[in-house]
């Protein structure tokens, strides 16, 4: 039996994953966040950083890192400087401060070019779910399980719930933009 709920539910999380890595990408204010998309390689695998040791922002424009193993600080620092944040860590034994500085034109769209290709993969993976849904529909009145007048509402259903999950996107995009040029 076909449930529109399983395709809303993956359409959901797909949006929450946007909102994540929206949330990682630097502002003009130091945000713990930002730190979310930086992996480091310890312990032979990808780890976050926040695994690593804790974070605070103890100002406006600085992050600090208080890292929990003293054999990590380098790793944690080359991960920070390979990654497209713009930060320089400075390192003070097992601490490493990050100065936030303000953002330049050039460094705002930028930013403003990757969030526009975040939403982009957001939205494409929404319609891959709604392809996703209406293959199986249509794998369901081949097998006449179900009618095609039930066919054509649940594809009625899963495309308003698409439509309404890209507008989603669509506001979300424009607000972070804003966000980022707002001075």
């Amino acid at each position: 039996m076909f449930e529109e709920s399983k395709y809303n539910n993956k359409m959901s999380k797909t949006y929450e994953v946007f909102q994540s890595e929206l949330s990682s990408l630097r502002t003009g204010r130091a945000n713990a966040a930002m730190l979310d998309i930086v992996k480091v390689d310890v312990y032979g695998q990808k780890i976050p950083i926040n695994q690593l040791g804790s974070i605070t922002t103890p100002e406006p424009r600085s992050i600090n890192i208080q890292v929990w193993d003293t054999n990590n600080v380098a790793l944690i620092d080359s991960a920070i400087k390979k990654s497209e944040l713009g930060l320089n860590p400075q390192i003070d034994g097992q601490l490493i401060r990050l100065p936030v500085p303000d953002l330049s034109e050039e460094r705002r769209s930028e930013i403003k070019k990757i969030i526009k290709s975040m939403g982009e993969k957001c939205k494409v993976s929404i319609r891959n779910i709604r392809r996703e849904a209406n293959d199986e529909l249509k794998k369901l009145l081949k097998d006449k399980e179900i009618s095609e007048d039930e066919v054509k509402k649940k594809e009625k259903i899963i495309q308003d719930y698409t439509d309404s999950q890209i507008k989603v996107i669509d506001d979300r995009v424009a607000a972070k933009e804003n966000e980022i040029m707002t001075i």
